[in-house]
């Protein structure tokens, strides 16, 4: 399961202005694990991309990564 929270950061910092305000927290669950991404104010809108295409397809990624590892996996974009 090591890298999925290495990805999702990887990908944000890929997107924002600001890689240095990135942050990914894991939250285990008994059934899932939660990602809690937090991007600088200004980054809000190029992680969650034009209705929300771009943050649908981070959480496309984490679905197709957790069918892999029997895993649920989802995004949380916090402001």
């Amino acid at each position: 399961m090591a890298g999925i929270k290495e990805l999702v950061e990887e990908i944000a910092k890929a997107l924002v202005d600001t890689p240095a305000e990135v942050q990914v927290r894991e939250v285990q669950g008994e059934q899932a694990t939660v990602l809690e991404l937090r991007v600088a104010a200004s980054d809000l809108g190029k992680v969650i991309g034009k209705q929300g295409r771009t943050a649908r397809s981070i959480r496309t990624l984490l679905g197709a990564a957790g069918m892999k590892l029997n895993r649920r996996f989802s995004l949380e974009i916090l402001e």
